[in-house]
């Protein structure tokens, strides 16, 4: 509370103003329910400083890696002492197949940092994505001077991750720097991810490249791009292609997370057949050559209804034939995508007949009815 410099003088008259005084109270005349009362306000008070002490100092820890001892094992989580206060580590965050018991020390990411009504509360995670990435960080002295930086990382926790890296400085192999002498850094993360295999990716900025890197073993032999859906098409060998996939579709399926491309792998005998009827059909409704045909193809214009959403000077740019020749093509897909919006309407417009059992057509129930009623 606050009160004027004469009021304050009265108890204190050296007190100037900005100073705190003390006033002593009279308790005597207190009962029982009111001193409780006022402990219970000072608890709480008590209580909320530490809240918000604990809270600033870790709030900013967020995304950082911290050490505890798991002092309480619960049905659905984890309480892990960090020394001044106590976090939660959900089972759903730790790795398959991993359990803890009382006083082991565990390593976690800190999640999140909430404030809530009963105080602070932190949780943390063993299986996300950015643990890998810091795990690498405290490892590889590289990484945390800057020289090489983590771009990004994609988990199937216990199983596999892969990590992309990228090395500012020329003269440093970031892959090199992350395996360490004889694999001794990679092996340190790898122990403390539960034996989880580890892909250390190059980043690149050329995201074709990017993605044939991010599907390594597997060698590609060619790729589509459609940047609109954000897509891309990776054509393999035969031999090649269980490899590109992965054990039930995981490296394919890591790839497309650590890179955010949607990727769609095919062999090249696959391809082969199922390219040869996109560029037939190409031929014979937009009236073009072979070699035209194939061009719109490989720049993934498949389909009339995406060749007729260019204007004449961005084909141009892509086939490089006349602006003439592209005017004609665009309206030739014009009109076809015109049929096919009539077809689909058509389709739509046709009602369905339900059928219904036991009822006999009409004609038939009449001459059953005279015969019935004829004497």
């Amino acid at each position: 509370m606050e009160i004027s410099v004469d009021a304050a003088k009265v108890h204190d008259p050296e007190c100037e103003i900005g100073d705190s005084i003390g006033i002593k109270m009279d308790t005597s005349s207190l009962g029982r329910i009111a001193a409780q009362t006022a402990k219970q306000v000072i608890v709480q008070k008590v209580r909320n400083a530490e809240s918000d002490v604990v809270y600033n100092e870790y709030k900013n820890k967020k995304g950082e890696v911290a050490t505890g001892i798991i002092q309480r094992v619960e049905k659905n989580h984890y309480v892990v002492n960090l020394g001044k206060t106590e976090a939660i580590l959900p089972t759903k965050e730790v790795i398959p197949g991993e359990a803890f018991r009382q006083r082991d020390r565990v390593k976690a990411l800190i999640l999140d940092v909430e404030k809530t009504q009963k105080g602070c509360t932190i949780l943390m995670s063993r299986t996300h994505p950015n643990f890998l990435a810091k795990l690498f960080e405290m490892e590889v002295p590289e990484i945390q001077e800057g020289i090489i930086k983590v771009m990004g990382a994609a988990r199937e926790p216990g199983e596999r991750a892969k990590i992309s890296v990228y090395s500012e400085d020329p003269d440093v192999d970031p892959i090199g720097a992350c395996v360490g002498v004889k694999g001794s850094r990679v092996q340190t993360v790898v122990q403390e991810l539960r034996g989880e295999k580890i892909d250390i990716i190059p980043f690149s900025k050329d995201h074709a490249k990017f993605v044939c890197n991010t599907l390594a073993p597997a060698r590609v032999s060619k790729v589509y791009i459609n940047e609109e859906e954000h897509a891309m098409e990776v054509i393999v060998n035969d031999d090649q292609l269980s490899l590109a996939i992965g054990k039930k579709g995981q490296n394919v399926r890591l790839a497309s997370r650590l890179t955010g491309w949607k990727i769609d792998i095919n062999s090249e005998s696959e391809v082969e057949v199922t390219s040869k009827k996109v560029i037939d059909d190409l031929i014979e409704r937009l009236k073009v050559s072979e070699i035209l045909a194939r061009i719109l193809h490989d720049e993934y214009l498949r389909d009339p209804r995406d060749i007729a959403k260019l204007t004449p000077e961005e084909m141009n740019k892509i086939t490089s034939i006349s602006v003439e020749d592209c005017k004609r093509i665009i309206e030739q897909s014009k009109l076809i995508k015109d049929e096919i919006l009539q077809d689909t309407a058509q389709e739509k417009e046709v009602p369905e007949i339900p059928e219904t059992e036991g009822v006999a057509p009409t004609g038939e129930n009449e001459e059953d009815t005279e015969q019935a009623v004829t004497p």
